[in-house]
């Protein structure tokens, strides 16, 4: 297996100008599948290839299980950015958090202010071998560094937007490679 090293300890200086300055972005088409539902049956494809999985619901929603689901997803996400901030943050303080383990949990719920739904996060972070107060201390800077948690805190910038013909076209590109 190819060694790879971790990002930079530079990602952590701050930026000063005016607007967000993106660093990356990726976009996954996800198609309906066999049943035409997205969660149900669909198909995840992401614009550089690399991620493809088919979707299903799980059995606790009614569904045939049997493949991922997007609060799955979501908490794969929340817990590797986390896990990566939280390294990045102990590599600058000269603390090594090499079995250092973050586990999310995302629930899919009935929502009591509107009555339809609501995901909510559950994170736990283990760090063995790490004194308590050091590992305290490391995981309250992550969650005011990690842009999930950022995000589950302070909402984020969300634009919903009716694609035009051509716009529709490269999203069933990503979806046959």
């Amino acid at each position: 297996m190819e060694h790879i090293d971790p990002p930079p300890v530079s990602l952590l200086d701050r930026y000063q100008g005016r607007d967000v300055q993106p660093l990356y972005s990726t976009t996954v088409a996800v198609t309906g599948g066999d049943a035409g539902h997205g969660r149900a049956t669909g198909e995840a494809r992401s614009d550089d290839g690399n991620l493809a999985l088919d979707l299903r619901m799980p059995e606790a929603l009614g569904g045939p299980g049997g493949g991922t689901n997007p609060e799955q997803l979501f908490a794969a996400a929340y817990a590797a950015c986390f896990h990566g901030a939280m390294v990045l943050l102990a590599a600058r303080a000269g603390i090594v958090v090499a079995a250092a383990s973050v586990y999310v949990t995302v629930e899919f719920s009935r929502d009591p202010m509107d009555g339809l739904f609501v995901l909510t996060a559950h994170t736990r972070v283990q760090m063995p071998g790490i004194e308590r107060s050091v590992a305290e201390e490391l995981v309250r800077s992550t969650e005011r560094f990690c842009p999930y948690t950022k995000m589950a805190r302070q909402g984020i910038v969300n634009i919903v937007a009716l694609a035009n013909t051509d716009d529709a076209s490269k999203a069933h590109q990503v979806i046959k490679r």
